[in-house]
């Protein structure tokens, strides 16, 4: 399934970003922990590559465990402070401000060589559309600062935030990148909720995560949906829409609806704690 969403903001948005990212001196970088490298913008990675790095690991919640360990190691052997976190319910934001704290130990020991006294750290918080990072600045500066919401695309030009402990945060939009690769970049990112659903044919889509999970967690289909093992993709949208009484007028079935339930109930966690991709060994 071919996915492109790069809309003429989130060129803007990287331009901005290339302006004051001389002003900062530690990346964090927030991706779904459901997919934790198909959610990292190659773009982001390369424009701080000199800068300190904190990897947030967001939505952990919905994500396999075992799998969020392992991502964790993954990135600490690169180098990285990582961390987890379920921006939505306010914690780890101690965790954060620590995490801050340990990168920039260096940076202040360096200014206070040079004299340079209560200079602020600043902290870019980057990432794709729709991955927790206006709802990370407000839980960590306690107020409803940056504006939220659950579609890409709302937060659109960069802000600054101020926190205790001499700490800018500057918020900044989600932004892909001009093409995907790899297709099954394009549909982890969507199945998560980070592409535009306007742009997307939502049957395809639902199609294609219920091939994934065919593959890779049969059992959920099973339990949550009766299906048997000999079924194949279309074979178990029809039954969910079966199942979930998806008719449009005149009793047709309505598979787009069927979609949209199977792909919502996924990026709701209803479907249990999902991990799309793991390390690479």
């Amino acid at each position: 399934m071919k996915i492109q969403w790069y809309p003429g903001h989130m060129i803007k948005a990287k331009r901005a970003m290339s302006d004051v990212i001389k002003l900062v001196d530690i990346i964090i970088e927030m991706t779904d922990a459901r997919a934790p490298e198909a959610g990292r913008n190659p773009e982001i990675m390369e424009l701080g590559a000199d800068k300190s790095r904190i990897i947030i690991l967001n939505k952990a919640d919905l994500a396999n465990e075992l799998a969020n360990n392992r991502w964790a190691s993954f990135y600490k052997e690169q180098g990285y402070e990582c961390m987890f976190m379920d921006s939505r319910k306010n914690n780890g934001v101690g965790v954060l401000i620590k995490a801050i704290d340990n990168v920039s130990k260096k940076k202040r020991e360096r200014d206070a060589k040079r004299g340079i006294k209560n200079r602020p750290v600043r902290a870019m918080v980057a990432g794709i559309p729709n991955v927790g990072k206006s709802t990370l600045i407000n839980s960590v500066s306690g107020r409803a600062m940056a504006k939220t919401g659950n579609k890409p695309g709302v937060t659109k030009g960069n802000q600054w935030i101020k926190l205790k402990g001499q700490i800018e945060l500057l918020d900044t939009p989600g932004i892909l990148w001009p093409k995907f690769e790899d297709e099954r970049v394009g549909e982890m990112i969507a199945f998560i909720g980070s592409i535009n659903d306007m742009i997307i044919d939502i049957r395809e889509l639902g199609l294609e995560l219920i091939k994934w999970l065919l593959k890779n967690k049969p059992e959920v289909l099973q339990e949550r949906f009766d299906i048997k093992d000999d079924d194949d993709e279309n074979a178990v949208l029809i039954k969910i829409a079966k199942v979930r009484g998806c008719t449009k007028k005149g009793g047709e079935p309505d598979y787009d609806k069927a979609a949209t339930i199977l792909v919502n109930e996924f990026r709701s966690g209803k479907l249990g704690r999902i991990t799309l991709q793991m390390p690479q060994e």
